[in-house]
């Protein structure tokens, strides 16, 4: 997995780099062959303010929380990443059994 950490008027510390990365290994759990996270974190006055973009294989997922504390922002971020994964999956599940051949289909 490739992550891209960007940061608009914030500079990215070790400490913010080590917490982002060891959130999102929770997003690799579901899927191995996750291609690129690029996540961009923005403070604008009191308010901080992500967003990643998630490119898996034949889908792009995109998700972006706010809060005033970084790291809330960044806890807020992950669970919204893992819920939609989680539905991409399922959703690949469900047409993958229901695509089977007439063949393998119970009569």
């Amino acid at each position: 997995m490739n992550l891209h950490l960007t940061g608009q008027h914030l500079e990215i510390t070790p400490a913010i780099r080590d917490y982002v990365s060891s959130k999102l290994v929770r997003v690799t759990h579901h899927f191995d062959h996750l291609a690129e996270v690029n996540v961009v974190l923005t403070v604008q006055k009191l308010n901080h303010h992500i967003e990643a973009s998630v490119h898996l294989r034949g889908k792009d997922i995109f998700c972006e929380s706010g809060d005033v504390d970084m790291y809330a922002a960044i806890d807020s971020l992950v669970d919204k990443l893992d819920r939609a994964i989680i539905k991409h999956k399922e959703k690949s599940l469900q047409h993958r059994h229901d695509g089977a051949p007439l063949k393998h289909r119970a009569e």
